[in-house]
């Protein structure tokens, strides 16, 4: 008899966790499925290792006493487990209650793993699948974001932050996400905007789709929003373990090393051939990225939004390396607003996360035109200016092809603090390409040839014998040393190795100012 109060107890306490292992109803979930989406457990389930799940809050609940349901949870999953053995803090909101909305405890939930990721520096990763602020609950959902906003900013260069949109995400919701390092979308099924289609046609009159406007397809490549995008929820996940297996724990620690059977010493004799006989005609610098790096094995990063410039995780001799590359074929590669400000962020990430950084430069210059100047390509340009600058990891350059006036210095050139710059015997080292030079500083020789356009063509070859290669630029230190470029595997490998004592000493400030 003495037992039973002890019995009744526990038998109550699995009532309640059965409760809040099935919160939502029926006909929820089953909406939720015929969506082809999972449930917020089964996600979970998925993303982290077998059996690591430990849950945080399962019997938090509303505490609101006008509210017709208090479901356990609130909306939200949240804990810690591992992945691939290591550590990481999640949470997942779970659609089936109150549409996954935000209220106060459920922010209360979200601000506590936060605190906890950050406390013990482990990745953060956030499944979004919600309708925003839980509108009964007023400024209290509205000051439940905040605290996560200011959590978002206290961990930014600090651990990972990971948002995998996997359903709705809209309003004040968005903004979170945005802040973190990398946003992950699902083809067809998840969405973000700050003002939903209805609104949108109310206020401006303008008729689009939830998918037009907040898709993974137009954040992808319109608006630069989404990093990555997956056809499916087991995609999508499955591309999240793969970009952790890249990142550090934390800023204080190093990226994952592992074993290669690729071997370092292996030439690449297909690079000697792989740029066209003229300057002028493009190639595909992922090919030569794919042959430099271990198993040709490249995650693209932003690969359909700002294709003028490649940006991406991969891995040399084992090592994780963050690859910056101007695209010939689009563009012809230059810089313009949107290349610079993606590859900027990127830099930035790899940066704070201590991640060494390759830069494949084949740049003509800045792209011209009133619309880039009134769009402020100077004030981003500055940005990846400013943040090659402002890194401290090991950073080589390579030049294959290329690398012409103020675009030239700031992909990574030796004089903002590369450590290693490499170039291919076809670099072109000069202050602006041979056409446009012969055409400022022989303007009046051509004008008053006899036969100006045979005189022009005499002068840009001219120019071409003189200035556009790497001969100079190797004379006097501005590149450490032309290569074969079935050498460049080798050469970049060695480098890194070289350069994994890299130490340097910041300068005491509060905090840089970046030109945004």
């Amino acid at each position: 008899m003495a037992d039973r109060p002890h019995a009744e107890r526990l038998a109550d306490l699995e009532q309640r966790k059965e409760q809040a292992l099935n919160p939502g109803s029926e006909r929820a979930i089953q909406r939720q499925h015929d969506k082809g989406k999972m449930l917020a457990r089964e996600r979970l389930d998925y993303l982290l290792d077998k059996g690591s799940f430990h849950e945080l809050d399962m019997l938090a609940r509303s505490r609101d006493p006008e509210a017709t349901s208090r479901p356990y949870t609130d909306g939200i999953v949240t804990g810690w487990g591992t992945i691939d053995g290591r550590k990481v803090v999640v949470f997942s909101q779970d659609f089936t209650i109150m549409g996954g909305s935000l209220g106060e405890i459920f922010a209360a939930k979200v601000h506590k793993a936060m605190d906890l990721a950050l406390s013990i520096g482990a990745p953060f990763i956030g499944l979004n699948d919600g309708a925003g602020a839980r509108i009964p609950e007023g400024v209290v959902s509205l000051d439940g974001y905040g605290g996560i906003f200011y959590r978002n900013v206290q961990a930014s260069g600090v651990i990972p932050q990971i948002s995998v949109i996997m359903g709705p995400c809209a309003g004040g919701a968005v903004y979170s996400p945005a802040m973190t390092d990398f946003v992950f979308m699902v083809k067809e099924t998840s969405h973000m905007f700050i003002t939903g289609p209805d609104v949108v046609k109310t206020v401006t009159g303008e008729d689009v789709t939830l998918e037009e406007l907040g898709g993974a397809g137009s954040h992808s490549s319109k608006s630069g929003v989404a990093h990555f995008v997956s056809n499916s929820e087991e995609e999508v996940l499955d591309d999240v373990k793969y970009l952790l297996s890249f990142l550090p724990d934390n800023n204080l620690g190093l990226p994952p090393q592992i074993e290669s059977d690729d071997d370092p010493d292996r030439r690449c004799p297909e690079l000697v051939d792989i740029l066209p006989d003229s300057s002028n005609l493009p190639y595909n610098m992922i090919d030569i990225i794919k042959t430099i790096v271990d198993d040709g094995e490249f995650m693209e990063y932003q690969a359909n939004w700002a294709k003028a410039i490649v940006c991406g995780m991969a891995r040399i001799d084992g090592r994780a390396v963050g690859v910056v590359g101007n695209q010939p074929m689009i563009l012809a590669g230059v810089l313009d607003i949107e290349s610079s400000s993606k590859a900027a962020r990127f830099v930035r990430t790899c940066d704070a996360f201590n991640i060494p950084i390759l830069t494949m430069v084949d740049v003509p210059g800045f792209l011209p035109g009133v619309d880039q100047e009134h769009g402020g390509i100077i004030r981003h340009g500055a940005k990846l200016l400013y943040a090659y600058c402002e890194a401290s990891v090991p950073r080589i350059q390579v030049i294959t092809r290329k690398a012409y006036g103020g675009a030239y210095v700031v992909m990574d050139s030796k004089g903002i603090g590369c450590d290693l710059s490499l170039a291919w015997p076809s670099a072109e080292l000069a202050v602006m390409g041979p056409e446009g030079a012969t055409d400022i500083v022989y303007k009046r020789e051509i004008q008053s040839a006899a036969d100006p356009a045979a005189r022009r063509t005499e002068l840009v070859d001219e120019y071409k014998e003189k200035f556009a290669n790497p001969w100079i630029a190797a004379e006097r230190g501005f590149i450490d040393d032309v290569i074969d470029p079935a050498d460049t595997r080798r050469k970049v490998i060695a480098g890194f190795a070289m350069l994994e004592a890299k130490r340097e000493d910041l300068p005491k400030r509060k905090h840089g100012n970046v030109p945004l």
